[in-house]
């Protein structure tokens, strides 16, 4: 029976590579992770709001019951449980989390016999984000079975920003000629893409012979059709 268990868990794997929106794929998988590891409740945060030390981890999806500090949590490099799996890089059980030398950093203990896993998601070598999950059994098995989760979650990522790319030739021209630059992998965080973007589109505009009021002139249509889409929204 255990082994048929294994099996099934491992065959719920196959869900977590979905198109889509990154957002609609991250529900998704935030979902399907709380349900294969039969837990209460599983947050997938991604580095974002800055470049190198200065990233931080922020909540980008969710499944269970998660209390209105952890939604909002912005966790820098060996801050908390989640910060310290980005700093060492390496996954995390946390068996008795009532009980454990981490029982100050976690943000619901809920006392004795709470577990909770924590683990890195990586793209070609790079941790982009980390996979927390909170339940009341948790074992190395489980574990294992987090850590798989979290190499198909980032191939999810990676899959869904290529696809992306593909549609913008633009994209695709700015963001080749900075790799080639500096030799850096393909997998950029999306506020680094929207610099790159930036600064690539400046440099075409200035080459093309734009003046700078010009130039101010297309920044400013940027914004407006930005407030227009947030009116949207409303």
């Amino acid at each position: 029976m255990e082994a048929d268990h294994g099996l099934m868990r491992l065959h719920d794997l196959q869900h977590f590579l979905s198109s889509g929106s990154l957002e609609d794929s991250l529900r998704s998988q935030a979902q399907q992770c709380a349900r294969m590891l039969n837990a209460d409740s599983c947050s997938i945060m991604l580095l974002s709001g800055g470049s190198g030390e200065d990233l931080r981890l922020r909540v980008h999806a969710r499944a269970g019951d998660l209390p209105d500090a952890v939604l909002a949590a912005d966790i820098g490099r060996g801050e908390g449980i989640s910060g310290q799996v980005l700093a060492s890089g390496q996954a995390l059980l946390v068996e008795d989390i009532g009980n454990s030398a981490y029982a100050l950093l976690a943000r619901r203990p809920r006392g004795a016999g709470r577990s909770l896993m924590s683990a890195p998601i990586r793209i070609e070598g790079r941790i982009v984000g980390v996979v927390n999950v909170a339940g009341s059994t948790f074992v190395q098995d489980d574990l294992a079975l987090l850590e798989v989760t979290c190499l198909f979650i980032g191939k999810s990522i990676q899959v869904v920003q290529l696809q992306r790319l593909l549609d913008s030739r633009f994209a695709q021209l700015a963001l080749a000629h900075e790799t080639e630059e500096a030799g850096r992998t393909a997998y950029r965080n999306p506020e680094e893409v929207a610099r790159i973007l930036a600064r690539s589109f400046f440099k075409e505009l200035v080459k093309a012979g734009f003046e700078a009021p010009q130039i101010v002139g297309a920044a400013s249509e940027i914004i407006d059709q930005l407030n227009n889409k947030l009116h949207e929204k409303k």
